[in-house]
């Protein structure tokens, strides 16, 4: 089969590997939509000599296929996995680490937290989602809603995921307003689902485009940083002069995140979900005299995943909307080229 390699600097190859053959415990999946990731840039843009490059990613183990945002149908069950956990035909998600299973953050569905280290990333350190087929344990498997189509399961898998655990982290309330900082796919995921529970969402973010689709997702107000004089200051206007419940910072800005915590209000609470980068902040003034909760949410749990699937499913939300570009494998090149200049909305790959 051919599988999508990220030889670093802006390259993409298609090699071939041999079809994988699913051992005890794991399964093989047929990838119906495999979606695609801001953290993949990462590597796309990774310089060839980085080592990081050692390239699909995977160290000495040789190239490795990318794609971590996995959806599909379960074609090859090995031995030792129960019909109630997979079986052949069964629609699936995949969340994309693989732990030791035991320890008491893989035993809740926290595997990327494993206190012996992760052991696998799959799309990075391991073969992902970017082929026809994909091997994984059965234990990763998400089970995908009926009412839920592919391409809305790789969102969930990976940047709808990610902005969910972000918003349960922050506690978010039909009654709270909050300021999502980056449109992105995750931000813009924040936006749609914030908006779904009924907060009213403030969406920024420096691309017009992207607040004009942050404002069909359901966005009360836009603001564009690059136009607007004060953000902190907007938003304060926006709140009778108190600042919001909650923000979100999706943007990586090291600007964005300090206006996170100082657009909301005293007892407020900031969450960061955008990697790397830094950020400055006056502890005094911006959080300690405020009392204002700093949250990091990193992705989520198999559960979470579920939970999020089961929630976009009930409520009829329309998270295949996130998606403006859909390719073929033959078309990755094309498809991450126009991805690396993150001006517009977000792919999906179709290896099936």
């Amino acid at each position: 089969m051919k599988g999508v390699v990220f030889p670093g600097e802006r390259r993409i190859e298609l090699r071939e590997f041999p079809d994988p053959t699913p051992g005890p415990g794991e399964v093989v999946l047929e990838i119906k939509a495999s979606g695609m990731c801001g953290s993949d840039l990462k590597f796309y843009r990774a310089s060839a000599s980085s080592g990081a490059a050692s390239l699909g990613l995977g160290g000495g183990k040789g190239p490795v296929i990318a794609g971590h945002e996995p959806c599909g149908v379960v074609a090859a069950v090995g031995a030792g996995v129960p019909a109630n956990q997979a079986r052949p035909g069964m629609r699936v998600m995949q969340h994309h680490y693989r732990g030791c299973g035991v320890c008491p953050h893989c035993s809740t569905g926290w595997m990327q937290l494993c206190v012996e280290g992760v052991a696998e990333v799959y799309g990075v350190t391991g073969h992902g989602a970017h082929a026809r087929y994909m091997k994984c344990p059965a234990r990763t498997l998400v089970p995908l809603p009926e009412q839920l189509g592919f391409d809305a399961g790789a969102a969930i898998s990976c940047g709808t995921g990610t902005a969910w655990g972000a918003l349960q982290r922050l506690g978010l309330q039909g009654h709270h307003t909050i300021a999502v900082f980056g449109q992105g796919p995750v931000g813009l995921s924040a936006t749609m689902l914030a908006a779904a529970m009924g907060a009213r969402v403030i969406a920024l973010d420096t691309n017009d485009q992207r607040l004009a689709r942050a404002k069909e997702f359901g966005a009360d107000v836009l603001l564009n940083p690059k136009t607007t004089n004060n953000v902190v200051q907007a938003i304060r206007d926006l709140t009778h002069g108190r600042g919001a419940h909650l923000s979100l910072d999706a943007s990586s800005s090291p600007q964005a995140r300090a206006e996170a915590v100082r657009c909301v209000r005293t007892w407020g609470k900031a969450c960061f979900v955008g990697e790397g980068d830094t950020v400055t902040l006056d502890v005094s003034n911006d959080l300690l005299r405020r009392q204002v909760t700093l949250i990091g949410s990193w992705t989520f749990s198999s559960v979470g995943q579920a939970e999020c699937a089961q929630y976009i499913a009930d409520r009829g939300i329309a998270v295949d909307r996130l998606f403006t570009h859909r390719w073929t494998l033959d078309q990755a090149e094309e498809a991450y080229r126009l991805f690396d200049r993150q001006s517009d909305g977000k792919g999906v790959i179709h290896p099936s």
